[in-house]
């Protein structure tokens, strides 16, 4: 599917907890996205220390979401020059990450909170396809921001224009129960559940436990679909440094997960996509 100019889609990649397989799935989902034509980025809005971002993109000489000034005006060549490529396989066009990628004894770099502030941030970089890296646990941020009387981040970004959310889980007894109560919290809470793409990741080669089959059965009558990520020995290994290893069953999965997404997309908001919201300008405060 080709993207026109001005098309944004913005994918959040979520999981209840962690050991999901959520960068992966965020990482091959922008490998397809870019595949499809999208000009994609990868946010990565994970503390620097807690993220496989870094190491997934060494060497390069981007310069980071360190060198983007949080005080001060942006143009895209300066957010196009602050991402890492992570380059595709054979005539795969590549992809981008914004990364805090600087050495590990570094000070710790302030994100920002807001999710409006990373798209914000992704549309100064004009990129047409978003998908952000989101470390926060599902169903506490919904539970505590409930008991606050506040936004948490779930909703907020849910609540993105033209936003897909993604909700990753491990393909065990366990995980599938973390992905049930998440599921309850987000159907308790009104989130997008019609538009929300859940993805099983095996954790060992295989036929899924009888368990995780009937959990993915009860989930596809409520999300708008559930895609089996399988086990692949390379991701295991190796993490996603390289690419060009992985099993073509995986790179098969990763396209039904690109292909849902934009299914949900197009079943939300029509084809084609419409165009993207033009990022606000910068309030100016005059002194009083």
């Amino acid at each position: 599917m080709g993207f026109s100019s001005g098309i944004r889609l913005e994918t959040s990649v979520m999981a209840a907890t962690g050991g999901s397989g959520r960068s992966t799935v965020a990482d091959l989902l922008a490998e397809r996205m870019a595949a499809a034509g999208a000009d994609t980025v990868v946010l990565d809005t994970a503390p620097r220390l807690s993220s496989p971002w870094p190491s997934w993109t060494v060497g390069q000489q981007a310069g980071g979401l360190a060198a983007l000034p949080p005080d001060r005006p942006l143009t895209r060549s300066q957010v196009q020059r602050a991402a890492a490529v992570r380059h595709g396989t054979g005539s795969t066009p590549g992809w981008q990450v914004l990364t805090d990628g600087r050495d590990w004894h570094s000070p710790p770099l302030v994100l920002p909170h807001a999710p409006a502030a990373w798209l914000q941030l992704a549309a100064i970089g004009g990129w047409q396809c978003v998908v952000a890296d989101t470390p926060h646990p599902v169903s506490h941020d919904i539970l505590e921001s409930r008991c606050a009387g506040r936004i948490g981040q779930t909703r907020s970004w849910c609540e993105l224009p033209y936003a897909v959310p993604v909700l990753c889980a491990s393909a065990t007894a366990g995980g599938v129960q973390a992905l049930q109560q998440a599921v309850m919290a987000l159907h308790a809470d009104g989130m997008p559940l019609q538009r929300t793409v859940v993805v099983l990741t095996a954790q060992t080669d295989g036929r899924l436990p009888a368990v995780v089959r009937a959990g993915a059965t009860m989930l596809s009558a409520r999300a708008a679909a559930v895609v089996h990520l399988p086990y692949d020995p390379h991701i295991r290994a190796h993490g996603l440094r390289t690419v060009s290893r992985l099993r073509s069953r995986t790179r098969q999965a990763a396209g039904l997960l690109c292909q849902e997404v934009l299914a949900a997309a197009r079943a939300s908001w029509g084809t084609p996509l419409p165009d993207a919201p033009r990022p606000a300008p910068l309030a100016v405060v005059s002194p009083s």
